[in-house]
């Protein structure tokens, strides 16, 4: 589950703060002892963490192969979130072990900043999960009405997975990503896509529906953003993904890609899976 730093309209996930702080650290680590054995300033650091952005996106996209096949250019918008961060792990290991093989001088360097840089950012993934709410929250308790003019209780729709998408009409990233949430409802009818608009009028909303082909059962309006302040989700797009029991599974603070969108699928559609068959 997506944990966040929220700062006014900026929204920061804390595992990228973590990442970023153990990256600094690291290299820190690498440049301080580089310049003790009398070494000048390498690359190694920059370069390692090349590899590692490399190979953690491109193992990403591999298992996400037929989502990107389909708009090819996607595979460099990293703005999706989508990273495999072992694999790039991984590729940060071969990398020292290269340096080690050929007995290259900044080993030693390299090593020491890729062991801090694995136990600040593993420490502090740790940190994050274990002061993580131990139960998952359920569906709020919070309705609204449809474009259809029916009432939807967000508490009632426990027994299948549920996608809920906080957005707004004047949010690119939210228009940019309401093909892939249309796309992946219409392929997977046993999840319950619901878009709530949040602080637009009901002509706006009804208007931007029609453009777009979006459901008017399951487009809800909130005109007050009681929802993402009930959340506490104020950045837009948010979107949290229930499971079949109602637990909150996970949740993507900004756009999402088909990729990604399966990605965090995954989490909900097993048990629903399971259950149909």
């Amino acid at each position: 589950m997506e944990s966040v730093l929220q700062i006014g309209p900026l929204v920061l996930p804390w595992a990228l703060l973590i990442l970023l702080a153990a990256w600094q650290l690291g290299t820190l680590v690498h440049e301080r002892l580089s310049a003790r054995m009398g070494l000048a300033p390498g690359a190694h650091s920059w370069r390692m963490a090349l590899a590692a952005l490399l190979a953690a996106r491109l193992a990403f996209v591999l298992r996400y192969v037929d989502e990107y096949a389909a708009v090819p250019w996607t595979v460099l918008d990293i703005r999706d979130g989508g990273w495999q961060p072992w694999a790039g792990l991984g590729a940060a290991v071969l990398y020292l072990g290269v340096l080690w093989l050929r007995r290259s001088p900044w080993r030693r360097p390299a090593a020491s900043g890729l062991a801090t840089f694995a136990a600040v950012w593993l420490g502090g993934l740790t940190l994050l999960w274990s002061t993580a709410p131990a139960d998952s929250p359920g569906l709020p308790d919070w309705q609204g009405v449809a474009l259809d003019a029916d009432t939807v209780a967000l508490s009632q729709l426990s027994g299948r997975p549920v996608v809920v998408n906080l957005w707004a009409s004047w949010c690119p990233p939210c228009l940019r990503e309401m093909p892939a949430l249309l796309q992946a409802r219409n392929a997977q009818p046993h999840i319950r896509f619901v878009w709530v608009n949040q602080g637009e009028p009901p002509e706006t909303v009804v208007r931007f529906a029609a453009q777009h082909g979006l459901p008017t059962a399951d487009v809800v309006m909130d005109q007050h953003s009681q929802l993402g302040r009930l959340l506490g989700r104020k950045a837009l797009p948010t979107t949290l993904f229930y499971d079949g029991q109602g637990r909150l599974a996970a949740v993507r603070a900004g756009e999402l890609s088909s990729a990604t969108l399966a990605h965090h699928l995954t989490a909900i559609a097993a048990p629903a899976t399971a259950a149909k068959n």
